[in-house]
């Protein structure tokens, strides 16, 4: 089971809301939680969004295809986070696609319950707003940086974003655990894999963070900003 903290955004007990009959956590019933292999659709472009999902255990990518064809990553989610949450707000099909990259485990909850919560519940109502909104701005910071940054800017942005947002804090250094490929880096950056590759060895020679397979340590959080 993960960190049960996750769970818990801006005081909404995001479990609850996907798994209401649920003592002592210990999971939901059988027709909300779904496991997912390795390398699975969870869904695909053009499908109903008839359902929302949350992480319980796992990585799920998100990403969609462009006129040529070519596969673009638009997020990598990890435990305790919600997707396919666009299906609150279009009767359409999907526009994207969610892709287990590991084994996983996800709550399901259909969007008409949810809806119903939204009426109700002014707290999930603002959760979900600020969900989507915020996601959009990420997106359009994205298409700006790759329009307006070079390829290091860029790696070392994210990584700075990343060490905010799923590090923790150890002594005077920030640690994020179950790090990401240097081809996922690459992907949500919109570079090259030899690049992200040599972009973390320059801020190693430098001091500035370590980093393995499973983890990445930034030693100091204000030269990774100025990198």
């Amino acid at each position: 089971m993960a960190n049960q903290q996750l769970w818990f955004v801006e005081d909404i007990d995001l479990q609850n809301i996907f798994c209401p009959n649920s003592p002592a956590r210990r999971g939901c019933e059988n027709d909300t939680q779904v496991s997912v292999g390795p390398n699975q659709y969870v869904y695909l472009p053009d499908e109903p969004a008839k359902k929302i999902f949350l992480v319980n255990k796992g990585r799920i990518k998100i990403g969609t295809y462009d006129a040529y064809g070519k596969e673009v990553t638009k997020a990598i989610l990890s435990p305790g986070e919600v997707f396919g949450e666009l299906a609150l707000i279009s009767d359409g099909g999907r526009r994207d696609f969610a892709y287990s990259l590991e084994e996983s485990e996800l709550y399901v909850l259909d969007k008409n319950v949810l809806s119903e919560m939204l009426r109700e519940k002014a707290e999930v109502q603002q959760f979900f707003m600020r969900l989507i909104g915020n996601r959009t701005l990420k997106l359009e910071q994205r298409l700006e940086n790759l329009m307006f940054k070079t390829s290091r800017s860029r790696i070392t942005e994210f990584l700075h974003q990343l060490a905010e947002s799923r590090g923790r804090t150890v002594g005077y250094e920030r640690e994020v655990r179950n790090m990401l490929t240097h081809k996922e880096i690459a992907d949500l950056t919109g570079t090259s894999r030899q690049t992200v590759n040599a972009v973390l060895n320059d801020l190693r020679r430098q001091n500035i963070l370590t980093f393995n397979r499973k983890r990445m340590l930034v030693r100091d959080m204000s030269l990774l900003a100025s990198a």
